[in-house]
């Protein structure tokens, strides 16, 4: 029995989400003509209390679309330096929007008011770039899926509507969040210029994202969609997986916590381990004690018992949790983590 942990996109549609998806009324999305993916839109839409959404192939289409439609060339956004924008979409935000990053280092990928208040250049001076934007991201991914206080994030609008910053959330794995603070969706829309949201992470879709915002800015977005070849023809059987998913997989994120939060503990309990960071959703980063077992040891002793990590670089591994890891798969893998 092969343990995949490497990630929560690993998972493959259950049968009742293939169902939807063999059963689903398709168009042609390019003419916006699919009636399943304008569900979702409108659905999703919905939910966050926005005017208008776009079904994107990935999230990195999304969030780098986003990116376009906030900004000209020449000028900065603002992020942690753990953004996924920054560190896995690239370098995008160079390549296709011209856009620096001035990255700050917050806590786990969280960043606070007063160093984005800190990091805007002054915009009457024209020898620095000027910021335009500022982008989160929740959960945050190598910051090993850590969930935002919402009262920070507000604090950081607060900021954005003074010096005119327009405000992103890269909400990858932002169900993860809500099903952790029980927070409405529509707090989110109010909060945010543009939200990007997977649905292939913790929901299971196979593919697709989905992008929120204002009709002015989802118009722009689909001219921007079109110039990074994102446009999809009979997308309403992938955007029928989506529907299902909201309907079907997001009360069921909590297994992942729990069984991703056992892990940790577990792994606090071994002398080989060094550092295990706080585990808030479905992410677990640890750290090794080299002098008790190196890294080439730990993940050959996992490749024997058919376990998959990643690594993450810097001495750090990730295992992440997932609707395709089974309760028999987690405790078989808690089996083979105590014996070692």
């Amino acid at each position: 029995m092969e343990i995949n942990l490497i990630s929560d996109t690993i998972t493959k549609p259950t049968p009742g989400m293939l169902d939807a998806m063999f059963s689903t009324a398709v168009g042609d999305d390019v003419f916006k003509e699919d009636p399943t993916v304008n569900e979702l839109e409108e659905q999703t839409a919905a939910l966050f209390g926005q005017e208008a959404a776009l079904f994107f192939p990935s999230g990195t289409m999304a969030n780098q679309t986003a990116i376009k439609v906030h900004t000209q060339p020449g000028e900065q956004l603002i992020c942690d330096h753990y953004a996924h924008i920054f560190n896995y979409e690239g370098g995008g935000v160079s390549f296709n929007s011209g856009v620096s990053c001035k990255l700050i280092e917050g806590e786990r990928g969280r960043i606070t008011a007063a160093q984005v208040a800190a990091a805007i250049n002054p915009p009457d001076f024209y020898h620095s770039p000027l910021n335009t934007l500022v982008c989160l991201e929740n959960t945050t991914n190598k910051g090993g899926g850590a969930v935002w206080d919402f009262e920070q994030m507000k604090a950081i609008k607060q900021l954005c509507e003074t010096h005119n910053l327009n405000f992103h959330l890269d909400g990858a794995r932002l169900w993860n969040a809500l099903a952790v603070t029980g927070e409405d969706p529509i707090l989110y829309g109010q909060l945010f210029d543009s939200i990007s949201v997977c649905f292939s992470k913790g929901l299971g879709c196979p593919v697709g994202s989905v992008l929120v915002g204002s009709k002015d800015f989802i118009n722009k977005a689909l001219r921007v969609r079109k110039v990074f070849g994102g446009g999809m023809r009979q997308a309403g059987y992938l955007a029928a997986a989506g529907i299902y998913a909201l309907a079907h997989h997001r009360e069921r994120l909590s297994e992942d916590h729990r069984k991703a939060a056992e892990i940790a503990s577990l792994l606090k309990t071994k002398e080989f381990i060094a550092h295990v960071a706080p585990v808030d959703t479905n992410i677990i980063i640890f750290e090794l004690d080299e002098t008790r077992c190196t890294q080439e040891v730990f993940m050959q002793k996992m490749q024997e018992h058919q376990v998959r990590l990643i690594s993450m670089g810097g001495g750090k591994l990730r295992l992440v949790t997932h609707m395709d890891y089974t309760q028999q798969m987690h405790e078989r893998f808690l089996d083979i983590l105590d014996r070692l």
